[in-house]
């Protein structure tokens, strides 16, 4: 009775097989575990609209995706679609770090199962679980985009970075805070000369015109001669 594999590729013997390869084998297995947990792959998906499959090579180290972490590069001229084989069952984080302005989706090879997308802006992580929940049509699902809550540890800021990613503007929490509260941003944009206040105890923000806080242009100026 021969080898068979398991859906990412590892190697399992059947009793009296592969005499004298076993250490050799087994190596092998435990290094391609390592991979599969921890390890990382730089994939170039660089072209036009198409599809580029990811491999799974049975018993070795060489499939794209026998890794954990796998980073898209290359240069994008249209969409491009990536495929894993229907029976992969793991999760991936993923960075699209592709240049051109196009969607790159990540699916199962075939079937009308969920799939994952990054606009055509988004170059940044995902984290991706593969569910091979059906055999016909299985589901890619993106582990982060129905998160109910993501909370900051450590005085940590959330930075929006500007558009070549040489700069950013951050919002954090005080190094110590009183009492837990949510602000609430406005439903609706306000207008020229409009403040953002709050609008009650609970955090709730609303805009408001300036000429409402009784400082006028007048004033201002007589103030700022005063006192510098």
């Amino acid at each position: 009775m021969a080898s068979t594999y398991t859906d990412l590729g590892i190697e399992l013997m059947a009793t009296g097989e592969n005499a004298g390869t076993w250490g050799t084998k087994t190596n092998t297995n435990l290094t391609l575990i390592e991979q599969l947990t921890g390890g990382y792959a730089s994939v170039s998906i660089a072209g036009g609209a198409g599809t580029q499959p990811l491999d799974i090579d049975d018993g070795a180290l060489t499939g794209e995706a026998q890794n954990r972490v796998i980073e898209f590069t290359g240069s994008i001229t249209g969409n491009r679609i990536i495929t894993i084989p229907n029976d992969v069952e793991t999760f991936y984080i993923i960075k699209n770090s592709t240049s051109g302005a196009y969607t790159v989706q990540f699916k199962y090879a075939t079937g009308s199962g969920d799939t994952v997308t990054w606009s055509a802006t988004d170059k940044g992580t995902k984290i991706i679980y593969a569910t091979a929940n059906d055999g016909t049509n299985p589901d890619i699902v993106d582990a982060m985009a129905t998160s109910s809550e993501i909370s900051l540890a450590n005085n940590n800021p959330v930075k929006f970075l500007d558009a070549d990613n040489s700069a950013s503007v951050g919002i954090k929490a005080p190094a110590t805070v009183s009492g837990t509260y949510t602000l609430t941003l406005p439903a609706a944009v306000g207008s020229t000369s409009q403040a953002l206040v709050t609008t009650d105890g609970s955090g709730t923000l609303g805009f408001t015109s300036t000429s409402t806080f009784g400082i006028t242009t007048g004033k201002a100026i007589a103030m700022a001669i005063v006192f510098g």
